[in-house]
C-alpha cells in the first residue's frame, strides 16, 4: 500500500481493552511502522497508541434497565466514535465485544462509510440467549473473529464469514504464579482452607453480588472460624470492593490483580461471579461455585430470551454443570454457603471437579496458537494484505 495501513479499534470495557491491545501488538509485530491505530479504548490500548476520545469506564453497563437509563450517554458516545471514523478514514474497524455499544457503532459507520471493512471481535453469546443476534450481526459486519469453536456455526448459518481465533483466557500463563509464596506472604498455613472470592469487575456486579457473598462467608466462618478468606480487587472496581470488604466483621486478605493468579492456585475453593474469571480459575485448578444476579426487572425482561442451559463457558462446552451455578433467585447467601461448604468439606469432590473443569477446557478449544496472532492474521486476510 502507498500509505500505512490504518486500523480503528473500538473497545468499551476492560476485557475488550485487553483484546484490542493484544491485537495491536500482533499487527505491529507483522507490519512495523506500516500500520497505525486509532479508536476507542482503555489504558492498555492507550499504551499501544490508541488515543480514546472519551473514558470507556462510563460505558460499563449491564442489563436492560441500566441500559435504558444510560441510553442518552451511549447514543452520544456512538456519535463520537463514528465522528472519529469519519475523520480518520481507517481501512478497517475492529469492534470488540460489548454488543450493545459496538453493534450501534457498526450500523452507524456502515451508513456513512459503506466501503470500510467492519470486523467484529467476539460475537454475542447467541448459544445462551437471543439467537436472532446472529442474523443482525451478519447484516452489519463483514467478518467475525469468534473465541470458541461452538460459536462459529451460529453465525456461518447466517452467511457471516467467521474465523475462530480462540480465547486469550485459555492462554493465561500461570507458570510464575506461586501458591506457596502467596500463602506464606499472608500468614496462611499450607494446610489451611482458603476461600477465594471474586465478586466481579463491573460496578453493577459489585453492588448486587458483594452482599450475597458477605452473607455466605459469614455462615461459612461461623461453621469454621479457621477458614481463611481472600477477595480479589479487580480493575476499576478495586476501591469499591475494598471499601465494602472493610466492613466485613472478620479478617479478609485483599488480592490485587498482580497476585490474582497466585491466589487462584492457592485457593481451596473459589466463589466467583460468572465471567471470564471462571476459565482462569479452571486453568488454575481451583474448584468453584458460580453466582450471578441481575437487577430484578432487567432479569424479568431478559429471562425469556435465555436459551442456553448454562452461563459458565466450560459448563456449556461440556454440556453439563461441572461447576454449580447459582443464578438470580438461587444466588442467596444460604445456597451459596451450602455449595461452597460442600466443596470445602469434601476433598474428593474438589479433586473430581477440578479434573472435569480441566477436561472441559480442551472442549473449549485450548490450543498452542496465540489468539492475538490468529486475530491479526484474520484481519490482514480480510484486508487482502496477508
Amino acid at each position: 500500500m502507498s500509505r500505512p495501513l490504518k486500523i480503528m479499534l473500538v473497545a468499551a470495557e476492560a476485557s475488550g481493552d485487553a483484546l484490542g491491545a493484544g491485537l495491536a501488538q500482533a499487527l505491529r509485530k507483522r507490519l512495523g511502522d506500516t500500520v497505525t491505530f486509532v479508536g476507542v479504548g482503555g489504558p492498555k490500548m492507550a499504551a499501544e497508541g490508541v488515543v480514546s476520545p472519551f473514558d470507556i469506564a462510563e460505558l460499563s453497563i449491564l442489563g436492560w434497565i441500566e441500559g435504558l437509563k444510560a441510553y442518552g450517554l451511549v447514543k452520544r458516545r456512538v456519535a463520537d466514535t463514528v465522528a472519529l471514523a469519519q475523520r480518520e478514514r481507517p481501512d478497517a474497524v475492529v469492534l470488540i465485544d460489548s454488543w450493545g455499544f459496538t453493534i450501534r457503532v457498526a450500523k452507524a459507520i456502515r451508513a456513512v462509510l459503506p466501503d470500510v471493512k467492519l470486523i467484529k471481535y467476539v460475537g454475542p453469546q447467541v448459544w445462551a440467549s437471543r439467537p436472532g443476534r446472529a442474523k443482525t450481526l451478519a447484516a452489519s459486519v463483514d467478518h467475525l473473529l469468534a473465541l470458541y469453536a461452538f460459536d462459529a456455526p451460529w453465525f456461518e448459518r447466517e452467511g457471516l464469514a467467521t474465523t475462530v481465533v480462540g480465547s486469550q483466557a485459555l492462554h493465561t500463563d500461570m507458570s510464575r504464579a506461586d501458591a506457596a509464596a502467596f500463602r506464606a506472604s499472608r500468614g496462611i498455613a499450607s494446610d489451611a482452607d482458603l476461600l477465594l472470592v471474586l465478586p466481579g469487575s463491573r460496578p453493577s456486579e459489585i453492588r448486587l453480588m458483594t452482599p450475597v457473598y458477605e452473607g455466605a462467608v459469614r455462615r461459612l466462618k461461623a461453621a469454621d472460624p479457621k477458614l481463611e478468606v481472600a477477595v480479589v480487587l479487580a480493575g476499576t472496581v478495586a476501591d469499591d470492593v475494598a471499601a465494602r470488604v472493610a466492613a466485613w466483621p472478620f479478617r479478609v486478605h485483599l488480592v490485587t490483580e498482580a497476585d490474582k493468579y497466585a491466589a487462584m492456585k492457592a485457593a481451596t475453593v473459589a466463589l466467583a461471579t460468572s465471567g471470564t474469571v471462571s476459565t482462569e480459575l479452571a486453568i488454575a485448578g481451583a474448584p468453584m461455585v458460580i453466582g450471578y444476579r441481575f437487577q430484578p426487572l432487567s432479569y424479568a425482561i431478559m429471562k425469556p430470551f435465555f436459551t442456553g442451559r448454562f452461563a459458565t463457558l466450560f459448563n456449556h462446552a461440556a454440556d453439563q454443570e461441572i461447576a454449580r451455578e447459582l443464578i438470580q433467585t438461587d444466588a442467596t447467601p444460604e445456597k451459596v454457603a451450602a455449595e461452597v461448604g460442600r466443596l470445602l468439606s469434601d476433598p474428593a469432590a474438589r479433586a473430581n471437579q477440578s479434573e472435569r473443569q480441566t477436561a472441559a477446557l480442551e472442549k473449549m478449544g485450548r490450543g498452542p496458537a496465540d489468539p492475538s496472532e490468529l486475530a491479526a492474521d484474520a484481519v490482514l486476510k480480510v484486508l487482502g494484505v496477508a
